[in-house]
């Protein structure tokens, strides 16, 4: 019996890798795509004849309702339909401009998937399996560190307060309904297929464009904020596993170990084999090559977040030890690679 797969976010950096993951194990892959003016599937267009695509919109509940009966009308003898939600506005800082959306997307959206999956017959609803894409930025002004599975969410923006809506609004279903619905908390992960706006690729772009002579100097808010980053080619398999156990939970996926924006900066330059030393303090703070002595980086507060997240440090030891999870990719590699790969 075949396997379905359907997956919202598609185009994205997580949907991509995991679109390629599926298809490397035999499932039958679907997904939903948001009609833009603009073609966004550049991540996906060596695999896109290979997928079955809709124009669709976590807003939209019928469309979702409509194209999951679709699905499941066709594929009458099944052996699981694994959903798994990565569709989400998920700027931090842009969640505070255009709150209303992302509550609706990243929020109501979670609860119009898990009504229309709720309203199968029993034998058609045990044989789907949910995956919630949550979030680190749960944590928000952290209350433990390292954070784990029970370590009590405090979210200090739009975006981690709707993620957090979402993230119990899978529990409830899951006891309520007896659902097999999970959230993953996965602390950033990043990769070649990174989006333009996040500060990760920002900060490669930058060096790049430096290193070329094409940019001047790279402008960024918080450099003390410090984050747990991994690569999302293991965080996808990471998903994948969690929607592999028998019974339904949640789980943390992190590298376990923390590094400041500073210290990203400073190894996206080495890369490029310049060294950056660092003169002046608050606002005033910039970043020089000690070669040259030219500023190539500088503080603009029109980078800082209403209200920031300064430390994250996920602890993945459920993880670990229940789904057999293990990081391969290291974050020298990890920036390696987003140098180096188009």
């Amino acid at each position: 019996m075949v396997k379905l797969a359907f997956i919202t976010g598609i185009t994205g950096q997580d949907g991509s890798y995991l679109a390629e993951l599926l298809l490397d194990k035999k499932y039958k892959v679907f997904g939903i795509q948001r009609r833009t003016s603009l073609f966004n599937t550049t991540r996906i267009d060596h695999i896109r004849k290979q997928l079955i695509m809709k124009y669709g919109d976590l807003t939209d509940g019928s469309a979702l309702s409509n194209y999951l009966h679709e699905i499941i009308r066709n594929h009458e003898k099944f052996e699981v339909l694994e959903i798994y939600n990565l569709a989400a506005q998920s700027h931090v800082k842009i969640s505070f401009e255009i709150p209303e959306y992302t509550a609706e997307v990243d929020g109501i959206g979670v609860l119009k998937l898990l009504e229309v999956i709720n309203s199968f017959p029993k034998n058609i609803k045990n044989k789907i399996r949910f995956y919630q894409a949550s979030t680190s930025e749960l944590y928000g002004k952290v209350l433990e560190t390292p954070q784990s599975e029970t370590t009590p969410f405090n979210p200090v923006s739009p975006y981690a307060t709707a993620k957090q809506y979402a993230f119990y609004i899978v529990k409830n279903y899951r006891e309520a309904y007896g659902l097999y619905a999970c959230n993953g908390i996965l602390f950033n992960h990043e990769g070649p297929r990174r989006g333009e706006n996040f500060v990760t690729k920002k900060i490669v772009n930058a060096v790049k464009n430096i290193a070329n002579g094409n940019q001047y100097v790279l402008e960024l808010g918080n450099l003390d904020a410090q984050r747990d980053w991994g690569d999302a080619r293991d965080y996808i398999r990471g998903m994948w596993l969690i929607l592999q156990q028998e019974e339904p939970e949640d789980f943390v996926l992190a590298s376990g170990k923390t590094h400041s924006i500073r210290s990203f900066i400073e190894k996206c330059f080495a890369y490029k084999n310049i060294e950056i030393v660092w003169e002046g303090t608050g606002i005033n703070e910039v970043g020089k090559c000690k070669k040259t002595n030219k500023i190539l980086v500088k503080i603009n507060e029109k980078y800082f977040r209403p209200n920031e997240v300064e430390l994250l440090l996920g602890d993945p030891s459920k993880a670990e030890n229940k789904l057999g999870w293990k990081r391969e990719i290291s974050l020298d590699k990890m920036i390696k690679d987003m140098f180096e790969t188009r």
